[in-house]
């Protein structure tokens, strides 16, 4: 199946669940011809279908519910009950019961194709390094919620630095969205529950953002609170891809409030999972951190480390260490490395595909 038949097939199958916006996939596919890290980022449905023939030898690992579309710039910040910083995983959408291994592939492939967008200062021959030093510290210690505060200071130092300047997050927002005559009763009702006191009035608009999710109905709320304005966001969800990839077809349980529930985390008291929407705040402190908005002193292989350290915390909450740990043991020097890199060079195959396809 070539990339172009897989994409048809897949957003078939994806309109059969939610109700897709044509514009906004034809922007999707616009930004996969750009470039191949946000080909990798829009196409988790490819990476679902080809990677356990790529790496068969690494997919044969215990399963885990994993995140599985984990890349390097699914990770953000979010405030706790306690009104602390939290930094994370930003994104569940395509949650599924996976072999480990999936997750730590994907985050190291997805780091060698952002270093060639955002120059990364890492020795590409250390990515796997990184990675697998902060996932087996986890595993060893029980994992734990990295919260910004007493600890973690380097990743509290590249966090904040993109805080100190909140009306850019405004501006950046306000880009993305459109105003929309009517918002869905099912959407509607959630964001309104979402705000801090009922009756508040809000301004409606639809968001486009996200690569792997452009196409949803993405509706946000913008009510002005005690001087200042606020935003809550309904993101349509379906079942994982991973649904599609193994069975061609059908429906199948959504993994991802049973992920968030399971993981060792510190959890964002506004994300909720409500009538097929992921409903959450938007603010300057919660949102998905690019990696080109972090301050140029930023260390990537502290930051790279601390990625596999929060991929443990969500394998953790299946209870399978023990058999994860063994597995690790028994797998090769630069098993992550190979793997990572002939997923990469899948990748580049099919964005190769799809730009002569699209033109």
């Amino acid at each position: 199946m070539t990339i172009r038949e897989a994409t048809a097939r897949y957003e078939a199958w994806l309109g059969e669940h939610l109700t897709l916006l044509p514009a906004d996939l034809a922007l999707k596919h616009q930004n996969m011809r750009e470039a191949v890290f946000p080909f990798l980022r829009a196409t988790y449905y490819r990476w679902a279908q080809v990677w356990p023939e790529v790496c068969e030898e690494a997919a044969a690992a215990p399963a885990v519910l994993s995140v599985g579309d984990l890349h390097v710039e699914n990770f953000g910040t979010w405030r706790d009950a306690e009104g602390r910083l939290v930094w994370g995983i930003n994104d569940f959408d395509e949650a599924w019961w996976l072999p480990y291994t999936n997750d730590l592939v994907r985050l190291a492939a997805s780091a060698l194709l952002s270093d060639r967008e955002n120059d990364l200062a890492i020795d590409p021959n250390r990515v796997d390094v990184a990675i697998l030093e902060g996932y087996e510290e986890a595993l060893q210690c029980g994992g734990s919620p990295i919260v910004l505060a007493e600890h973690h200071r380097a990743l509290r130092e590249m966090a904040v630095e993109r805080l100190k300047n909140p009306v850019r997050f405004w501006e950046k927002l306000e880009a993305q969205l459109s105003p929309v005559k009517k918002v869905p009763d099912s959407a509607r009702k959630v964001l309104e529950r979402a705000l801090p006191e009922p009756d508040l009035e809000c301004r409606w608009a639809h968001r486009r953002a996200g690569l792997g999710s452009l196409g949803r109905e993405r509706f946000v709320a913008i009510a002005e609170w005690h001087g200042a304005k606020i935003v809550r966001e309904a993101k349509a969800v379906a079942p994982s891809a991973c649904r599609w990839a193994e069975k061609g077809g059908g429906t199948a349980k959504i993994f991802c409030e049973e992920a968030l529930e399971r993981a060792v985390r510190c959890p964002d008291p506004f994300l909720h999972i409500k009538k097929g929407f992921v409903v959450r705040r938007l603010a300057a402190d919660c949102s998905r951190i690019e990696l080109e908005a972090l301050p140029r002193e930023h260390d990537e292989y502290r930051l790279l480390r601390a990625m596999g350290f929060e991929t443990a915390n969500v394998h953790l909450g299946s209870g399978r260490t023990g058999a994860i740990r063994k597995d690790l043991s028994r797998r090769s020097t630069g098993w992550l490395r190979r793997a990572a890199k002939w997923m990469v060079e899948a990748v580049e195959q099919d964005w190769k595909a799809w730009r002569r396809g699209s033109k």
